[in-house]
């Protein structure tokens, strides 16, 4: 089975931003924000203990959108910008605040332009098969929150997630859901590849509601 196949995996850890996020251990952690709010502050990740892990600064929508990771201590560690004029949705995160080539970490993108399940390939910096072979590989249904992150285009688990419900997060109206991150993988790495998700499908349901909302205005125009 896909799950047990972890433990072939080498025993050293698989540091991409830093290997101080990186446990011999497996590691829960839950990712939170307010349902239809994308301000800072709203989107952290904290362990099972509520104490933060990182949060996420300038979720904003535009053709330039851009995020950074932060841990828990306010110091940036990931800058994600939007790549634009793209045939699939791809995202580059490069260190720190930085947006520089000289600070390039890997690119994620779509496999396909359309997509009815998430299926999304990470490349790695070092990575020079020209986008053949990718590092990581993200399977499953986001609007589920049930995904997968997998070492390559193999069935080696790295990280999986799945929806927290709780009767407090319905009522005070926030998306929860858990991410299990098993031992040696970078966490800061996974958390931005689920950062990555989100700002992924939320711009995209952002130019469908656009569309549609045109398309709305141009019938009741007609309609006169």
């Amino acid at each position: 089975m896909a799950e047990s196949s972890y433990a072939t995996m080498a025993n050293d850890p698989v540091a991409i931003i830093g290997s101080e996020y990186c446990t011999p251990n497996e590691v829960d952690v839950v990712i939170s924000r307010k349902v239809k709010t994308l301000r800072y502050g709203d989107f952290v990740v904290s362990d099972m203990n509520g104490n933060f892990k990182f949060k996420v600064k300038g979720t904003t929508f535009g053709w330039h959108d851009k995020r950074v990771i932060l841990d828990a201590a306010d110091n940036p560690l990931i800058t994600l910008k939007q790549k634009i004029l793209t045939e699939h949705s791809r995202w580059n995160a490069f260190k720190g605040e930085s947006t520089d080539e000289k600070d390039f970490l890997f690119t994620i993108k779509t496999t396909s332009i359309f997509q009815w399940k998430t299926k999304l390939a990470v490349f790695l910096a070092n990575n020079n098969s020209k986008e053949k072979n990718c590092d990581y590989l993200i399977k499953g249904n986001w609007f589920d929150r049930s995904c997968v992150i997998y070492a390559g285009d193999s069935s080696t688990i790295v990280a999986q997630m799945h929806k927290k419900i709780t009767a407090k997060s319905l009522l005070i109206g926030k998306d929860n859901f858990m991410v299990t991150m098993y031992p040696n993988i970078d966490q800061a790495f996974i958390v931005s590849l689920i950062v990555f998700l989100d700002a992924i499908y939320a711009f995209n349901d952002a130019a469908v509601a656009g569309a549609l909302a045109g398309a709305g205005a141009s019938i009741g125009a007609i309609s006169f």
